[in-house]
């Protein structure tokens, strides 16, 4: 829908659209509406469209753990994020609007498990027990090892292990974020400061990090990709992936939980500053 003549913001800047022409905008111009007028009475119309996505983000991300925050909570300091969003919004940055806004709203949900400290302290522990006996075996082994190992090293059953990691799952995303944000912006959610995006180092960066990731996916087992991708891609919750994939919601978290340790353990020798020790520690399709 077109604005009339007498709306743009060059012939009547002061002009404000009713409600139902408000609401009659597709979203791209609500949002260069605002961007080129300031009008706050498009602002809140144009939060509220994207109310719905928090939620969905939220949701998605609270299938990989239990009890962290209420949905609503979330919902709450999402629309504050989003409030952010569209002011912060450069469309010279050559992304998406809901690109841009997804990425923010999963930093701020990160970022209050973290603020919060919502792990229970034995969960922590083991997760940091698991962390350190793959780091101990992949180096040792010069690739990633396999469940039994990783048991063995621990002194558990497998069965235990892959309880144990599906309960750390959280723990692995949150840790795959901390390593990203060394580098600036992945497909993680993490963003680059303002400003530094139009760095030639800091695009180089990021399309060397990409690539980076991108040979570390590769590498996993056919159904890790899989799980990453519905989950990450397709923006699936772990229960909606196990009705797509036909297997239990544990099983699912256990994939994407050593599909995230894989990739870190790919991906830390290079955003550490040693890259060429990838090839000895890739991911192996064990």
């Amino acid at each position: 829908m077109a604005l009339p003549k007498n709306l743009t913001a060059e012939a009547n800047p002061s002009a404000v659209l009713t409600e139902r022409e408000i609401e009659a905008l597709p979203t791209d111009e609500l949002l260069s509406l605002y961007k080129r007028t300031g009008i706050q009475e498009y602002k809140w119309p144009l939060v509220l469209r994207y109310e719905g996505l928090i939620k969905s983000i939220a949701l998605q991300i609270c299938g990989v753990y239990n009890g962290f925050a209420q949905v609503d909570d979330i919902v709450n300091e999402g629309i504050i994020t989003l409030m952010n969003s569209v002011d912060k919004f450069d469309p010279a940055m050559g992304v998406k609007f809901e690109t841009y806004v997804s990425k923010r709203i999963r930093g701020m949900i990160i970022d209050l498990a973290r603020q919060q400290d919502w792990l229970p302290r034995s969960v922590r522990k083991r997760s940091k027990e698991i962390d350190q006996a793959v780091s101990s075996l992949s180096n040792h082994l010069s690739r990633f090892p396999t469940d039994q190992e990783i048991a063995n090293h621990l002194g558990v059953s497998v069965e235990k292990y892959r309880e144990d990691a599906a309960a750390t799952a959280l723990c692995n995303i949150v840790s795959l974020e901390a390593i990203f944000e060394r580098r600036g912006e992945g497909d993680t959610g993490i963003s680059l400061p303002a400003g530094d995006a139009d760095m030639p180092e800091a695009n180089l960066q990021q399309k060397e990090l990409r690539e980076q990731l991108g040979a570390g996916i590769r590498t996993l087992r056919e159904n890790e990709q899989l799980v990453l991708s519905l989950y990450y891609e397709r923006g699936l919750n772990m229960r909606n992936i196990a009705q797509v994939m036909e297997i239990s919601e544990p099983r699912v978290s256990q994939i994407h939980s050593r599909a995230i340790q894989k990739l870190r353990v790919y991906l830390d020798p290079y955003l550490g500053g040693n890259p060429e020790r990838n090839e000895k520690r890739a991911c192996s399709n064990v």
